[in-house]
This record gives C-alpha cells, sequence and structure tokens, in this order.
C-alpha cells in the first residue's frame, strides 16, 4: 500500500452501504447460553483507524473523531433480516486457492448454527452457476463438515463475467437475500455489479465479498486467505530446488512462483527458505546481463546457485501480447522457461546442471494450513455478521489485527504491491545478499 493512497483516503471513502434500519434483536445471544458476556458485539464507533503512525494521524490536522476510520468487523445486538427468514447462498470464482472449502464450510455453521437461518444454497461454477438457469446445491451442515480437510471448493468455479440482470433473477427466483462472494479483484467488480443490479430494483439483498487472491494483492487489508499456505507450500519447493542445485557441479535451480502483478509469495518463500540467491519480482525490474553475471559469480564463490522468479517478473524481455484470460487480464509471457533457455544459452561455457520447478497448480490445490483455517473461518463470520447486519457492496478482511468492513469500490480501486523501498523487501535483499539493481 503506498503512502499517498493512505494520504488522499477521506471518510467518505469508507462508508458501507446499508439496505435499512436494523430492527430485528439478533439471536446470538440466546443461541449462545444467553450469558450477557458471550457475545462482543461492536458499534460503529469502534473504527478502526487508517493510520497507523501517530506522525500520519496528525497531518491531518483533524480531531479524532474526524480520522478517516474503517466500520468494524464482528456482530451487532439489532439486525436488518430476521435470521429465521433468511435464504443465504454461496458462490466461488477465479483460480482455486487454499482455503476455499474452509470459507464454506464457516459460512455454512455460522448461518444456520449461530444465526438459526433457514437455508443455505451453494451456486455452482461461480457466476456462471448464477446465469446459466442451473439448480443450486442444498448446503447443509452435514454436507459440509468434512470438506475443510481438501482442497479446491466443492461449489466449482470459473472466470468471466456474466449478466448481473440475469444474476440478480436468478437470486429472486430462489428468494436469496443476501449473497456471500469468494473471490478476487474481478470477482469484486462482479459482486458490486449485482449489488448495484439490486439496488436498482429496489431489492433488499445484500451482496458481501470474502476476498480471495492467493497473490497477496487486494489492498488495505493485512493479507488474503491461502497466502500463509501458498507461500509455505512454495518453500518446499525453493527448499528442492536448493537441495538439487548444492548437490551437483555448478548447480543451478531455478523456481518459477505465482503472481501475476505482486511478489509477496516470491518475497516470503524466500525468507522462509533461506538459501536463496536471486529473487525476482514484478515490482523490481531486472536485466538478464545483471542475472546472468550474477549467476557466474555465484557458481565460481559457492559452487551453485538458487534463483526465484514471480510469474509476472521481467515481462518487459518477453515478445508483448494482446492475449487475454476469460477474466480479461493480459495472458502473461512464460518467464520461468524464458530464463531457463536464456541461462542454458548464457552460460554454455561453464559446466553446469540447472533444474527447474514450477508447483503452481500444486500449491493452489492444497488445502489450507492451520493458520489460513482459523483466518477462513474467521472471514465467514465476519462476512456473516456483515450481511445479517443489512451491510452490502461490501467485504471483509483483518488490518492489523481487527477485522473491517469495507466498500468493494475502494478495495478493488488500486492493488497491492511489493513496495521495493519497504521493510519487506529490504528482508529479501539482505537474505539472498543480491543487488539492488542488476
Amino acid at each position: 500500500m503506498r503512502l499517498s493512497d493512505l494520504q488522499a483516503i477521506t471518510h467518505e471513502d469508507l462508508l458501507i452501504t446499508r439496505l435499512g434500519t436494523r430492527t430485528v434483536e439478533t439471536p446470538l445471544q440466546e443461541l449462545l447460553g444467553n450469558r450477557q458476556e458471550s457475545v462482543h458485539y461492536v458499534t460503529e464507533t469502534d473504527r478502526v483507524l487508517v493510520d497507523d503512525t501517530l506522525g500520519m494521524a496528525k497531518s491531518r490536522a483533524l480531531e479524532a473523531a474526524d480520522l478517516p476510520a474503517f466500520n468494524p468487523g464482528g456482530p451487532r445486538a439489532k439486525l436488518f433480516f430476521d435470521p429465521s427468514e433468511v435464504t443465504a447462498a454461496i458462490v466461488t470464482c477465479g483460480g482455486l486457492c487454499p482455503g476455499l472449502n474452509n470459507v464454506i464450510r464457516a459460512l455454512v455453521l455460522h448461518l444456520r448454527h449461530a444465526y438459526g437461518c433457514r437455508d443455505v444454497l451453494g451456486f455452482r461454477n461461480g457466476y456462471q452457476g448464477l446465469a446459466d438457469g442451473s439448480d443450486p446445491v442444498r448446503l447443509t451442515p452435514d454436507l459440509v463438515r468434512e470438506i475443510h480437510t481438501r482442497g479446491g471448493t466443492i461449489l466449482g468455479t470459473s472466470r468471466g463475467s456474466q449478466d448481473p440482470a440475469t444474476m440478480v433473477d436468478t437470486l429472486v427466483a430462489h428468494k436469496v437475500d443476501m449473497l456471500f462472494v469468494v473471490g478476487g479483484d474481478g470477482t469484486l467488480r462482479g459482486a458490486s455489479t449485482l449489488a448495484d443490479e439490486a439496488a436498482r430494483r429496489g431489492l433488499p439483498i445484500a451482496v458481501v465479498g470474502v476476498p480471495k487472491t492467493i497473490d497477496n494483492d487486494i489492498p488495505w487489508i493485512d493479507h488474503s486467505f491461502g497466502f500463509q499456505t501458498a507461500y509455505a507450500r512454495a518453500a518446499e519447493s525453493i527448499t528442492a530446488a536448493h537441495v538439487e542445485a548444492s548437490s551437483g557441479v555448478n548447480g543451478i535451480g531455478l523456481v518459477k512462483l505465482m503472481g501475476r502483478h505482486s511478489g509477496f509469495i516470491a518475497a516470503h518463500a524466500t525468507l522462509v527458505a533461506q538459501g536463496v540467491d536471486f529473487t525476482l519480482i514484478p515490482e523490481v525490474p531486472f536485466t538478464l546481463d545483471g542475472l546472468l553475471a550474477g549467476i557466474r559469480k555465484k557458481l565460481a564463490d559457492q559452487g551453485h546457485a538458487v534463483v526465484v522468479v514471480a510469474e509476472g517478473a521481467g515481462q518487459d524481455l518477453l515478445p508483448a501480447s494482446t492475449a487475454t484470460d476469460p477474466s480479461g487480464n493480459r495472458k502473461l509471457g512464460d518467464i520461468g522457461a524464458f530464463l531457463r533457455s536464456e541461462i542454458t544459452e548464457g552460460l554454455g561455457d561453464l559446466p553446469f546442471s540447472l533444474r527447474y520447478i514450477d508447483p503452481g497448480y500444486a500449491i493452489r490445490s492444497v488445502p489450507a494450513n492451520a493458520f489460513d483455517a482459523v483466518y477462513c473461518t474467521r472471514l465467514a463470520q465476519a462476512a456473516t455478521h456483515a450481511a445479517m447486519a443489512g451491510f452490502t457492496s461490501m467485504m471483509v478482511g483483518s488490518r492489523r489485527g481487527r477485522f473491517i468492513n469495507l466498500p468493494i469500490k475502494l478495495a478493488t480501486a488500486t492493488s497491492n504491491h511489493v513496495d521495493p523501498h519497504s521493510d519487506i523487501w529490504m528482508a529479501v535483499l539482505e537474505t539472498t545478499g543480491q543487488p539492488v539493481t542488476f
């Protein structure tokens, strides 16, 4: 997150759309044993400040009450919906990510057990299932009880946009009161158009996003679910590459990791695995000559070298492409295959062995680790609280350890990137010993 983005944010940017006045008593107290201390309700005054330093807050020259702050996540004492009459629905969209089934499971169990909702539906294959007229699956606690132990999503997924009017027609046909959308920035933009279409028709349908992006590129939140699992598993591939490289004469390990526009997985996996000599990310340009010279020096100094490259790095070195995927994203050139070829050709005068590892899809499909499993559960619960309160066109997330509700339009207006001047990138440079530029 750039400092300029933080400084430009205003109170109005953080306002959450509401469907109406909250008048329904929550059933949480009764369902959790009717103990007064059992539920910690939040109010709109429990705001989470945008600024995390005293200097930034003072620079705004505002009273404390006027500082920009996020709407707090958590249960409200009064609800917009009567849970006993609610039919909720869930869709999962975009690429696979560790934790999708955890989110589905937690949403179903929280809606049914904590709030006593009437029904929870799952639309198959993302937005396609809302547009093609196929029947949804009824999600019961028994059906989802064990799904968190495996990767992927039991609802299936797809990429690409669908007609919002058709999708809202489907929600109306199935009497859906709230829709939980699990996906990345493109999916969340689709959720925003869905909410806008429902509002245009005067329909009280809550649309709440649970942000899913394995690259950790959604701004304003600490991290997205599945990210920790991803870089932990990526580190295992780096370790394997290091073992291969260090066991041969002039061994080179080359590992390509996820990260179209943001190098967070490559950076964090480097810090976990250690033993990396060069980490290449989209945010920091490099030259082929500089990389080859660096590898030559590492081979001369220590007899092996390990290179980690994010998939979006070095795209300026590859032929430009105008092709796009079903989500409208520009297709990237294969930087891993390119570097394998260029290193092989550029070091042709040396005896060496090169091992290339691309674990991308293997990482995306694994179950969530312990940290992400907990985070997925808490995100789902925060999303349920928000929908019950009548918030819409918003997503949930954690910011400095506090759960917040933030407008989808704000969350998708910018992207999260590794700042080349940040402490995380400095930690990578100190760990690898690579030059700042090469």
